[in-house]
């Protein structure tokens, strides 16, 4: 028992990563665009919110989360050019 413990915790510590991989699939690159849109579409919701909002600390709370999700927009993006600079090694694999 204590074996099949060791085994199942020396497989997830195989499984992490530390950085992305070099190679990203279909399944990847639809998972990621998914990801853009619904956080540009978060974003468009604070800033919209927020200048609805009349209670200056409901409003601020809206637009720090708006501001939160354009930074994960922007890191996505980054993600996704670094796979545009060499398409032919990185899609459909």
């Amino acid at each position: 028992m204590q074996q099949m413990q060791t085994g199942m915790v020396n497989q997830q510590a195989q499984a992490l990563m530390t950085e992305p991989p070099k190679i990203m699939s279909t399944k990847d690159h639809l998972y990621v665009k998914d990801m853009l849109s619904w956080n540009l579409l978060a974003m468009k919701k604070m800033h919209f919110f927020a200048q609805q909002c009349q209670n200056p600390d409901v409003k601020a709370a809206l637009e720090q989360a708006g501001q939160m999700h354009d930074r994960h927009y922007q890191q996505l993006l980054q993600q996704m050019q670094q796979y545009l600079t060499q398409p032919s090694q990185n899609m459909n694999q």
